[in-house]
């Protein structure tokens, strides 16, 4: 009996989803775990797999469509089974929408370069002048047309080639239109939500960064894998928060939530975005350990294969631009967490030391808060205690 295979609810926030792309064509037999489709998320591009058996009967989602979740995305059955009783029913409930705007059928002596909407617009040329531009290489939409109805002959183009190169010509340029991934649009809803409802404020503090470094290089020396700054920041995060648990909140419209597990979501920059892996129970887990988890999250999310696991329940995030040159910045917070931490880069400043102007290695830290949750005083307090850490790194060994 035939099947309907929906499309699938695969992250927490996900509403639609885009098929990347289909692995098997109608008329295929589908084994159980066999690699259906590619859909894109609002996290990530993932494989999708059938958990039934059967032949391919109907694509209800094609290529490069948006379809909301629970949308009839395929239906498997015997060979040659009829299903039109379930195509009735899809069609009742239609909720497909194309992500690009099908191009307008072709003319006779029309040239769509690039594509027009609107059939006014449309640049007309006669086949001669099409051939002698295309030989020559001579972009048409600069060209008025002197027949009919402003239709581009041979004329113009010659004339066109003939003209003198002026120093002041204007240049037209095209502008390009990006289609806005699943991604995107989250990462646009989630922030503008969260920009526009929670009450964002913000703390700075400079971090001397002499000791930590001397401190992991010494850590690195010992250990066969790498320690990076960001590995320490996560651990002294962690341990921090442990003694300040409100910044590991959550605002609901009735209560406040702080959570127990601190999870640390880390910013990582893909392709189509962004997205937030999270170290879960950072504060239990070691420098090698964290390090391990953050490599193999990166390598994931540039390969589009993270897991609605690797991305849930963060409680806090951390955002660091410090490898790009970046000395400050502010970061909107990442829902449900009370905070996000904008990290910028360690650069030798001169700074003034017991009446004495010497050089440091300093880092500037800044704390965006939900002031529903956090007040000046939490995080400021919060923000020196990772400063002593972090100044202090045995601190992080006791």
């Amino acid at each position: 009996m035939a099947e309907v295979i929906k499309m699938p609810r695969l992250s927490d926030t996900m509403t639609d989803g885009v098929v990347a792309k289909w692995h098997k064509k109608l008329g295929d037999q589908i084994q159980e775990g066999d690699l259906l489709a590619d859909i894109e998320t609002d996290k990530a591009t993932m494989e999708f797999e059938s958990f039934q058996e059967g032949f391919l009967l109907h694509i209800g989602v094609k290529e490069n469509e948006t379809a909301a979740v629970d949308a009839t995305l395929a239906i498997l059955g015997e060979k040659d089974e009829d299903i039109s009783s379930l195509l009735d029913a899809d069609t009742a409930d239609v909720k497909i929408k194309p992500t690009q705007s099908s191009p307008e059928p072709e003319e006779k002596e029309i040239v769509l370069a690039p594509v027009m909407k609107a059939s006014s617009n449309r640049l007309k040329i006669s086949p001669l002048a099409k051939k002698i531009a295309k030989e020559k290489k001579i972009d048409i939409t600069s060209i008025h047309g002197s027949g009919d109805g402003g239709r581009i002959i041979k004329r113009d183009i010659e004339g066109f080639q003939n003209q003198p190169i002026t120093t002041n010509q204007e240049i037209s340029l095209k502008d390009e239109e990006i289609p806005i991934s699943q991604m995107r649009k989250t990462i646009a809803n989630r922030l503008s939500e969260s920009k526009f409802t929670s009450p964002h404020f913000y703390l700075n503090i400079e971090v001397e960064m002499d000791n930590l470094i001397t401190s992991r290089k010494l850590l690195n020396a010992k250990n066969n894998i790498k320690i990076s700054f960001n590995d320490i920041l996560v651990k002294a995060v962690s341990m921090a928060i442990k003694k300040h648990p409100l910044i590991n909140s959550s605002w609901f419209n009735t209560h406040i939530k702080v959570h127990k597990n601190i999870n640390i979501g880390i910013a990582v920059s893909v392709e189509n975005g962004l997205v937030v892996p999270v170290i879960k129970n950072a504060d239990f887990k070691s420098f090698s350990e964290i390090s391990k988890e953050t490599n193999s999250f990166v390598e994931k999310a540039k390969e589009n294969k993270l897991q609605p696991s690797d991305w849930d329940s963060n409680t806090f995030t951390i955002s660091n631009l410090g490898m790009f040159g970046i000395d400050d910045f502010t970061a909107i917070i990442n829902p449900p967490d009370a905070c996000i931490l904008a990290v910028g880069a360690i650069k030798e400043r001169a700074i003034v030391k017991n009446g004495n102007i010497v050089t440091a290695n300093i880092m500037r830290l800044t704390l965006s808060s939900d002031h529903r949750l956090v007040d000046g005083v939490v995080g400021a307090k919060f923000l020196n205690t990772l400063k002593d850490m972090l100044e202090s790194p045995l601190m992080m060994f006791s």
